[in-house]
């Protein structure tokens, strides 16, 4: 009997103790949305991450659907050469990705990451369903056409303008929800609270996992019908596909935590510029305590930000003098922001400054991120590219980097990490700037193979077969989980709070100027290169004739030396540090010398 009382009383603390729990508030300021502080056991978690992450998958297939086989498209449908067309997708491409900056402006200062994220794939979605009318209505005419061995005829201007309208709609729809996706993910785990901590770590990988695997099937089944000229079914199917996406983003409403848009911050940039301006001959005190901030422990609707040493002629907007304290009974300061700002204002601005010069390092691996892309699948259409009987497309070719991804993620998350983590004494294992660093050295070797592998290609088109490209793109996703989950790992934990989306926009922006970068290198290496039509530059219409070879040596050059300035700038970069967010025994004069762990 007194077991069974026992029994009863147990079952009855794990009630209550569950019961707690789904009434217990997160620690981060998250919301629900109606406004109200989130419920940890009602909201976000895994529950919501995991809706957020199919979406993810949903919507990259839709978009490789597009993006994958563009340059085929390009080359067969709309009779644009190697060249061109390969210029054109580096623009549209990049076009992408400074639309990221719009959406997460949009995001950080008004809207907020939900309503962002809703309003920008409904304009994917239009721009899917209009392009998948303009090909199969104007565009593939004859019908069948638009395969390797059947061109298609000449189009009007309305017939050209009609495309491009299209998939720049899904420029404009995929490049304002993507930085915000990813940073509305994260927000589903409240960093403060020791399991769902862990977790915010482990998304980004899960997040990079998803988009690849929604890009395999569009480089495997809809390459495939793509690279056979059904270009109009493969455009539906993607359409489909982000329309299922958008519906599962909206059956997730009640289960999204939120966090409030904190305004413009262009004007509390421009605040902390003039105000340090004004200041420009007041000496600023030796110690930060002596800078203004407001009491509590919030600022302007976030956690505080402790005074770092850089920069230190910004510190002037937080330097109190007489002209903002004026003689009352309680010794107000008069905090016009034009004249006064508060240290973590400051501290926003100095934080963005040191993001920028390792944001820039970034560009020239997009550069050969974008190579993959284009050149890669023109390369893979020279070659041969059959297993036994089966022909794999060109685009096709990126399926094994894909899956390299997709297995070095969970390699790296359950062997690598862990063990670095061991041997460094180190709990989170390498950090996100030695990361980077490594997907940088694997890059270099990679496009070095590339540069081999088409030398041989060059002089016996039949000696280079499909094993030898493999053990590239093997490199080349290696190289994609260090650097781009490691990218958006660090630009989501550097950026100020108010700033979220526009870190993650950062990583996009990236891709966005290489893709420029390389659209720019493509168009003056043609016209150095070129000398006649005996000689028709390195990345010739037919790639028998020119020198793929030197340009991806060339690559390896440029990105050589930017890994030598990262690593300069990433020795020199100092972590954003929150109020109530130091490690136990640290002095705040510590912290103020305190470099970064590199």
């Amino acid at each position: 009997m007194a077991s069974l009382n026992f029994s009863q009383v147990d079952k009855e603390e794990k009630k209550m103790e569950k019961e707690e729990e789904e009434e217990e508030r997160t620690l981060d300021g998250s919301v629900d949305r109606h406004g109200k502080p989130a419920v940890r056991g009602r909201s976000g978690n895994w529950t919501a991450a995991t809706l957020l992450l199919v979406n993810q998958g949903l919507a990259t297939l839709a978009f490789f659907g597009v993006g994958v086989n563009l340059v085929l498209f390009l080359t067969r449908v709309m009779e644009q050469d190697n060249a061109v067309a390969a210029n054109n997708v580096s623009k549209w491409t990049g076009t992408v990705y400074i639309f990221s900056l719009l959406g997460a402006f949009l995001s950080d200062s008004y809207w907020g990451r939900y309503k962002t994220c809703a309003i920008f794939q409904a304009i994917f979605v239009l721009g899917l369903a209009s392009l998948s009318l303009t090909s199969y209505i104007f565009l593939i005419k004859p019908n069948g056409c638009g395969s390797e061995k059947t061109p298609c005829g000449s189009h009007s201007v309305l017939e050209i303008g009609m495309f491009y309208v299209s998939i720049y709609l899904i420029a404009l729809g995929n490049g304002g929800y993507q930085p915000n996706i990813a940073t509305l993910g994260a927000d589903q785990f409240d960093e403060d609270h020791p399991k769902e901590g862990y977790s915010k770590l482990s998304f980004f990988s899960y997040f990079y996992l998803a988009l690849n695997l929604g890009s395999l099937f569009s480089n495997t089944i809809l390459g495939y019908f793509e690279d056979k000229g059904m270009w109009a079914l493969g455009f539906w199917a993607s359409t489909g596909s982000g329309i299922v996406a958008l519906v599962l983003f909206l059956i997730g409403t009640p289960r999204y935590r939120h966090f409030t848009p904190r305004g413009n911050p262009l004007s509390r940039f421009g605040h902390v510029v003039v105000a340090a301006a004004r200041k420009w001959t007041v000496k600023i005190p030796p110690r930060g305590e002596e800078l203004y901030e407001v009491d509590g422990d919030e600022s302007n609707g976030g956690r505080k930000i402790l005074h770092t040493r850089g920069f230190k002629f910004l510190d002037r907007a937080a330097v109190i003098t007489s002209k903002e304290t004026y003689t009352s009974k309680k010794n107000e300061v008069n905090d016009d922001p034009w004249h006064l700002c508060t240290v973590t204002q400051v501290e926003e601005v100095k934080c963005i400054l040191r993001l920028l010069p390792i944001w820039l390092c970034t560009i020239l691996y997009s550069v050969l991120f974008t190579q993959m892309a284009s050149l890669f699948v023109e390369q893979g259409a020279a070659m041969k590219t059959t297993i036994s009987t089966f022909h794999i497309p060109p685009a096709g070719m990126s399926i094994f980097d894909i899956l390299s991804v997709a297995a070095f993620i969970f390699i790296y998350r359950r062997v690598l990490d862990p063990l670095v983590a061991k041997l460094k004494k180190y709990p989170n294992g390498l950090t996100e700037l030695q990361r980077m660093g490594i997907g940088l050295i694997i890059a270099i070797v990679a496009i070095i193979i590339a540069g081999i592998v088409e030398h041989f290609r060059y002089w016996n088109i039949d000696c280079v077969n499909l094993t030898i490209k493999l053990m590239h793109l093997r490199q080349s996703g290696a190289s994609e989980v260090f650097m781009y989950v490691g990218q958006l790992e660090f630009f989501n934990k550097e950026a100020p709070e108010g700033l979220k989306s526009f870190g993650s926009a950062l990583c996009m922006t990236s891709i966005s100027l290489g893709n420029y970068v390389s659209s720019l290198l493509v168009t003056i290496v043609m016209r150095i290169s070129t000398k006649s039509d005996k000689i028709p530059g390195w990345i010739p219409s037919n790639l028998n004739k020119g020198h793929l070879d030197r340009f991806y040596f060339l690559l390896a050059l440029f990105t050589t030396a930017d890994f030598v300035v990262y690593i300069l700038c990433a020795k020199w970069y100092q972590n954003i540090r929150f109020v109530g967010k130091v490690s136990g025994g640290e002095s705040r004069e510590k912290i103020e010398h305190d470099d970064s762990r590199v």
